[in-house]
C-alpha cells in the first residue's frame, strides 16, 4: 500500500464509535472517496504505482440548513460533487468518469437531440421524460468501459468490507445497497410529476420556476432515499433497493482485479486516516 504525501492532511484524533458513513466514485483508473469531513483519491499511474491525495471537504450545509428537508439533499449532492475538481487538481494522473472522446460525444448528441425533441413534442410533460432519458445515456456510455465498472466495483467492495468489519475487501459484494443508481429509478419519477404538478399551477412556467421544481424533485427523490434506508422492509423501498441492485448487476459494476481492488484499498485507508477512524477491513490476497 503506498504512503501518502506527506503534503496531505494529517490524521484527526477520532472517538471509537461505529463504521464512517462513506460514499465514493469510480474513476477510470481508480476511486474518490468522501467521508463526513474529508475526501480521498487513489489512482494507478501509467507506470504501474498508485497515487494517493486527500483533503477536506468543502461544506455547503453549515448549521441548521444541513437538517431542513429537500433542501439538505440537493446541498449534499452538491458537496460531494464540489470535491470532484479538487481531487482532479491533487491527482493528476486521475482519470474522470467523462474524460473520455466517446462520452463526451455522446453528451453534446443528447443535448442536441434533447433540443430537437422539446420543440418538436408540444407537451411539456413529454419532452422532459424524453430528456430525462436521454440525459442517461452518457452515464450509460461511460459505464461500458470495463475499467470504470470494475473499479465502481472495488468501490462497493472496499467500503462494504470496511462496512460489515473484518471482511476480505474481495470476499464482499460488488453490489452496494446505497449505490446512486438506486435513485435513478425515483429522480427520474419525481422529476416528470414535478413538472406535472408545476404546469397545473402555473400556466406557462419560466426557467426560474423550472429551476425550483427539478431542485425540489432532487430534494424529494434524496429524501425518499434515506426514508428507505431507515425502512429497509417497506414496500416502496425494497421496489428502489430492488431496481438499484439490478442496475448495478446487469450494467454498473464487474468484479475487480486484485490490482484494482488494490486501489480502492489505498482510498479507503487514506480516508480512515485523515478522518483518524480505525482500519475495519482486510486487504485482497497479493498476487
Amino acid at each position: 500500500m503506498p504512503q501518502p504525501p506527506s503534503d496531505d492532511p494529517p490524521a484527526l484524533p477520532r472517538p471509537a464509535e461505529g463504521p464512517l458513513r462513506l460514499g465514493g466514485m469510480a474513476l477510470r483508473n481508480g476511486l474518490l472517496i468522501h467521508g463526513p469531513t474529508h475526501w480521498s483519491i487513489a489512482a494507478r499511474r501509467d507506470d504501474g504505482t498508485i497515487g494517493v491525495r486527500s483533503g477536506r471537504k468543502p461544506r455547503f450545509t453549515p448549521g441548521r440548513s444541513g437538517q431542513v428537508p429537500l433542501l439538505r439533499g440537493p446541498l449534499r449532492l452538491a458537496e460531494a460533487f464540489a470535491v470532484v475538481p479538487l481531487a482532479r487538481l491533487r491527482l493528476r494522473s486521475a482519470r474522470l468518469p467523462f474524460e473520455d472522446p466517446r462520452v463526451l460525444a455522446v453528451a453534446a448528441a443528447t443535448n442536441l437531440a434533447a433540443a430537437a425533441l422539446a420543440k418538436r413534442i408540444s407537451h411539456r410533460v413529454g419532452s422532459e421524460t424524453a430528456a430525462a432519458a436521454l440525459g442517461l445515456l452518457p452515464a450509460a456510455v461511460a459505464l461500458s468501459s470495463s475499467e470504470l465498472a470494475a473499479y465502481h466495483g472495488a468501490e462497493h467492495k472496499a467500503i462494504g468490507a470496511y462496512e460489515l468489519g473484518d471482511v476480505n475487501a474481495a470476499s464482499a459484494p460488488k453490489e452496494h445497497e446505497r449505490c446512486g443508481s438506486n435513485l435513478v429509478g425515483p429522480m427520474l419519477a419525481l422529476s416528470i410529476a414535478g413538472q406535472v404538478v408545476l404546469e397545473r399551477l402555473i400556466e406557462r412556467p419560466g426557467r426560474i420556476s423550472r429551476g425550483v421544481a427539478a431542485a425540489g424533485s432532487v430534494g424529494a427523490a434524496v429524501e425518499f432515499f434515506a426514508w428507505s434506508e431507515r425502512n429497509p422492509s417497506r414496500l416502496g423501498a425494497r421496489a428502489m433497493h430492488r431496481t438499484g441492485h439490478e442496475i448495478q448487476r446487469l450494467l454498473a459494476t464487474r468484479e475487480p482485479t486484485a490490482e484494482q481492488l488494490a486501489v480502492g484499498e489505498a482510498a479507503l485507508a487514506e480516508i480512515l486516516r485523515v478522518e483518524g477512524a480505525p482500519t475495519r477491513v482486510q486487504s485482497a490476497p497479493a498476487t
